[in-house]
């Protein structure tokens, strides 16, 4: 699950390089980028959690700040964004915002 969210990022634009080390024991290495001195992601909210999970349908799926963020979903067709969702019709678990 957390290498597919950090392939995603990439994927968006939010993190220059994602690398994966180790067979047994995996650690990910994340390398942000940046836009001048200041740092590409602003915020990241998590919204499910163990204790309250907060599942949605593919039409309660939420705009994040007006568009300019993204919303990251657990589906069954994998981790995608709001934005997939909306567009394949699936609903699942809202893991986080990113913005």
């Amino acid at each position: 699950m957390k290498e597919s969210i950090a392939r995603l990022l990439k994927r968006e634009g939010y993190i220059a390089d994602v690398t994966v080390e180790g067979n047994v024991k995996k650690t990910i290495k994340l390398r942000l980028k940046y836009e001048g001195r200041k740092c590409i992601i602003d915020g990241l909210k998590r919204v499910s959690r163990p204790g309250l999970r907060r599942y949605v349908g593919s039409t309660e799926i939420p705009k994040v700040r007006n568009g300019m963020g993204t919303a990251i979903l657990s589906t069954p067709a994998g981790v995608v964004t709001g934005n997939d969702a909306r567009r394949n019709n699936t609903g699942g678990e809202l893991l986080c915002y990113v913005w």
